[in-house]
């Protein structure tokens, strides 16, 4: 058996120093099967605690250790704070490993590190900083969401995901004896654990998150329906059941085949995939369609619950360039938008200036568009020109719509 730090180790340092999003990493790396579940479990966790554990190495080494050595002090760190695994075990496979990795030299300062460390002398900041800490949310998105919503921000921000949430075309019945939670979506159920099967491949469920259901529960019944931001195809599909024809678009071949290979496993024969740059307009497109959905890339920021990596490289000078892109995309969008027919705004953040922020710009600039009013039976906060779903109260993900109406 190879040791127990090792796949987690090989992960997450493609995660903090290649850059790769944790899912694709998990992916695409070998992993030993038997012990799947634990790294995974120890992948996620280390990141979810990213911040406080960079503070337990900060409190207890003179100097910063290099990266890969910092990788593994974390991993140990979760086991033995959060696992409550024994020390002797945890540092012993810790030093086994940095051995492995022809990081002798390091071996020495592992071991006295891990029998040293004590939890009870790791001070957390007080406020927003230490929030921060806790949480992983970046400062500036701490200081936003106690802003806006005061006292309530730290439950926003401590929120965790509920579970594994599946919608169901058929069959449900065969799933619902396993530990599971309801949700305001008949089809939509969230579980503690759940294991792809067979029903997968014949399109009998799907993996779509709560806060893609709700978007899509807003959008109204149409005859052309543009998705404009549409991979992998999730919200799409969902969107062909109750829309003659959905057009779905995405800017890279590759981002276009995944839409394509979900609407064939669902048997979506409605949905037309297609390259295309959601910022530059198309003059075939002008008012040809019912209604368009702008689920645009955004932070992601009210997906940290499930996506614990996303908040490792978000800056606060990076969220401007994404408003920008998000007014883009909705301004060119704006013009496919038959007059009577409906234009949505959405984005899985949990920030204003985003939100509420990129829709006022806009309105500002498109007087032939006005607000209306959403309704949605997941709990919510109205906001100016939308609705805020948050963490606390949306099972775990943060996310915004805003529903536009051409005169």
């Amino acid at each position: 058996m190879t040791n127990p730090f090792y796949d987690p180790y090989r992960i997450l340092t493609r995660v903090y120093q290649g850059g790769a999003h944790l899912k694709i990493a998990l992916a695409e790396e070998p992993i030993e099967e038997l012990h799947r579940a634990r790294t995974v479990k120890t992948v996620y966790g280390v990141l979810e605690h990213d911040g406080y554990l960079s503070l337990c190495i900060k409190t207890f080494a003179e100097k910063l250790p290099k990266a890969p050595v910092r990788i593994v002090l974390k991993i140990a760190l979760y086991h033995l704070i959060f696992l409550a695994r024994p020390r002797y075990m945890v540092t012993d496979t810790a030093v086994d490993l940095i051995k492995k990795m022809g990081k002798g030299g390091a071996a020495g300062f592992v071991n006295a590190f891990l029998r040293a460390f004590d939890a009870g002398k790791v001070v957390v900041p007080a406020g927003d900083e230490g929030l921060s800490v806790e949480s992983d949310l970046p400062l500036f998105a701490v200081k936003a969401l106690r802003e806006t919503y005061g006292d309530r921000a730290r439950d926003i921000a401590l929120a965790k995901s509920q579970g594994v949430a599946v919608r169901f075309v058929r069959g449900m019945e065969n799933y619902l004896g396993r530990e599971h939670i309801d949700t305001p979506f008949e089809t939509l159920k969230i579980f503690k654990n759940f294991a792809r099967d067979e029903g997968f491949d014949r399109g009998d469920y799907t993996f779509q998150s709560v806060g893609s259901v709700a978007v899509c529960g807003i959008v109204e019944p149409c005859e052309y329906l543009l998705d404009a931001c549409a991979a992998p195809g999730g919200k799409s599909v969902l969107l062909a059941e109750k829309c003659g024809h959905v057009t779905a678009c995405e800017l890279h071949p590759h981002r276009v085949a995944l839409i394509k290979s979900y609407c064939a496993r669902m048997g979506a024969d409605n949905v037309t995939a297609v390259e295309r740059d959601s910022t530059v307009f198309d003059p075939a497109w002008e008012g040809a369609f019912d209604g368009v959905l702008c689920d645009v890339p955004c932070s992601g920021l009210g997906t940290i619950a499930e996506n614990p990596d996303l908040p490792l490289n978000k800056k606060e000078e990076n969220i401007a360039g994404l408003e920008e892109t998000q007014l883009a995309i909705l301004s060119n969008c704006a013009r496919y938008v038959r007059r009577g027919g409906a234009l949505y705004y959405a984005t899985c953040s949990i920030l204003p200036r985003e939100n509420d922020g990129v829709v006022e710009k806009f309105l500002r600039g498109h007087t032939e568009f006005a607000g209306e009013e959403v309704a949605s039976p997941l709990e919510h906060e109205k906001t100016a020109h939308g609705v805020q779903f948050l963490p606390d109260k949306a099972f775990g993900a943060g996310f915004y719509v805003a529903k536009l109406r051409r005169l």
